[in-house]
């Protein structure tokens, strides 16, 4: 069941905005979204929050500039999504400028699971030989694989922004802003994110004794486009602080001051990086950087973000490309093979949806997960074989239903259901024993049928209401473009009612349609949607300017219809 409602949002703090200059329509939105003082949309970089605000930044700081002074080898544990990705490029590309002796390692997906392992830091000893390990958008859970490392006389520096669980790994230093005692203002950092304010306390502190002065330090703000891809594709809350590391890689992209890897998936993906936006990031670039770490090995995502030589970048930018077409193949099909699987769900009887297919790929199970979600908006987990007699689950939320603290508690309930599991409110993985898949089915369900009402199951659009006739322009829809968007800060959506003048389907998929309010007429587009639509229509829709034969008009991209 899916219903359009209207944001509500306070006509004082929009009226406030406005009088500081802000469009009117601007101003609307940003009230909506709980923005009550102008200073919330500043994205200079000054603004950042402090990183001596940071638990443990300092220690990490001192830890790695003594490091650097003694010439300990170093190298970076990843993870392999795009936020790990770009975490890892950020980490490498620092701590080089700051004079580290640095490598990297990223683990299989197949092979090694997530995090640092034993068995990666076996690796790392055996291929890398570091005296050091520092672990990027990872870490704070590897309990076993940093005793590991201190075993073998490896110190590990962990850089995380996952939950933590009851007890911390004994690490040399862990920064992370959602570690208990961190008082850090944004709990919201990506791993990227963590690693960059690691990188400017560093620099701070190699600063204070001397190294370099403010003239001569390492520009780190040439870095912004790798750190606003990392935080938009790990689709973290857009808050004000992540608002500005976005806000300003868009920026460096939109004047062509970007990495030659970055470059080269903007070309590849046919995007402009003129015009870039956050949804390029999130759709465009962050897919194609996710695949390698899906369907292949990571390095090759990593190997795109360090290269500066542009014959290579593009060469690896096509690479991607490719293996994000085919892992697109592989999502289509488990996709289908997901909906014969749930031919006879029953939404009305079910709060949760728990898949496994024997067939199935472990790195596209969490795309599938999401996709399942979205068509029956229920918190998903889809399940993937492992090794011998494992499966591995990869799940999405709703909100309202917390997902980590979903196993959490399935866990505490039964405490030999789920060998380990790790994530966010959002999205979280864990691996189980095959035999076990139908008691957790049954017990993950139970928790959602005790946390969920049945109104939290219905999917609401949430819109901002009408749009003057007036804003129906491709001036205001640069205007918007031009704001970031995204996460916890969503992108504009509008509702109105509209006679509907003409309707046809294309291509057997979408509605092409024609709509007129006040005596003006409207292209409109359902991408998906076939249904007959009667003639008053109630639409929730989004502002898109389509240039066609040189010519660009409005059009609807329409969200829902009532």
């Amino acid at each position: 069941m899916t219903r359009i409602s209207t944001r509500p949002y306070s006509f004082l703090d929009s009226e406030m905005l406005r009088q500081s200059g802000i469009h009117p329509v601007l101003a609307r939105l940003y009230a909506a979204r709980g923005v009550k003082d102008v200073a919330e949309l500043r994205s200079e970089l000054p603004q950042l929050i402090a990183p001596t605000q940071l638990l443990h930044v300092q220690q990490a700081a001192v830890y790695l500039a003594d490091a650097i002074a003694a010439g300990k080898k170093m190298c970076i544990v990843a993870d392999y999504d795009c936020d790990g990705a770009t975490a890892c490029a950020v980490g490498l590309r620092g701590l080089r400028m700051m004079g580290a002796t640095v490598d990297y390692i990223v683990p299989d997906r197949q092979i090694h699971g997530y995090g640092l392992t034993p068995e990666i830091v076996a690796l790392t000893q055996q291929e890398k030989s570091p005296d050091i390990i520092v672990t990027v958008d990872n870490g704070i859970a590897s309990i076993d694989g940093v005793a590991a490392a201190n075993a073998l006389g490896m110190a590990v520096v962990v850089t995380d922004h996952h939950l933590p669980a009851d007890t911390l790994p004994d690490a040399a230093v862990i920064v992370n802003p959602n570690q208990p005692g961190c008082g850090f203002p944004s709990k919201n950092l990506a791993g990227v994110g963590v690693m960059f304010y690691t990188l400017l306390a560093l620099r701070a502190e190699l600063r204070q004794r001397g190294v370099f002065d403010q003239q001569q330090q390492p520009k780190l703000d040439t870095l912004l486009d790798l750190v606003a891809l990392g935080t938009v594709a790990d689709v973290v809350k857009l808050d004000a602080n992540n608002r500005i590391l976005v806000a300003q890689g868009i920026k460096r992209m939109r004047a062509g001051r970007m990495h030659a890897g970055i470059a080269a998936l903007f070309r590849v993906a046919g995007r402009e990086p003129h015009q870039a936006s956050p949804f390029d990031l999130g759709f465009a670039l962050g897919p194609r950087i996710n695949a390698a770490g899906r369907l292949s090995d990571m390095s090759l995502g990593i190997e795109c973000l360090t290269t500066d030589d542009e014959g290579r970048a593009w060469q690896i930018a096509q690479e991607l490309n490719s293996i994000n077409a085919d892992r697109k193949d592989i999502e289509r099909e488990m996709q289908d093979v997901a909906l014969l699987h749930l031919d006879d769900f029953q939404p009305a009887a079910s709060n949760t949806i728990t898949v496994f297919d024997e067939s199935w790929h472990q790195g596209v199970i969490g795309i599938v997960a999401s996709r399942l979600k979205d068509k029956f908006y229920r918190p998903t987990i889809t399940f993937a074989p492992g090794d011998e007699g494992l499966i591995k689950g990869s799940g999405r939320s709703i909100p309202g239903f917390h997902m980590r603290d979903a196993l959490d508690l399935v866990s505490k309930h039964a405490p030999d259901l789920i060998l380990k599991f790790g994530g966010h409110a959002m999205a979280a993985g864990l691996t189980l024993k095959a035999e076990n898949f139908p008691a957790f089915q049954a017990a993950f369900e139970a928790v959602a049928q005790s946390w969920l009402q049945a109104d939290q199951l219905e999917r609401i659009i949430e819109t901002d209401g009408p749009l003057e006739d007036a804003y129906f322009s491709t001036d205001f829809i640069s205007l918007m473009d031009g704001q970031v968007w995204g996460q916890g800060f969503a992108p504009p959506i509008f509702c109105d009612g509209f006679k509907l003048i003409s309707q046809r389907i294309l291509k057997e998929r979408h509605l092409k349609m024609e709509l007129e309010k006040n005596g003006k007429r409207y292209d409109a587009i359902w991408f998906g949607h076939t249904d007959h639509l009667p003639e008053r229509v109630n639409v929730a829709f989004r502002l898109d300017a389509n240039t066609y034969n040189g010519v660009t008009r409005v059009q609807l991209l329409v969200e829902h219809v009532e």
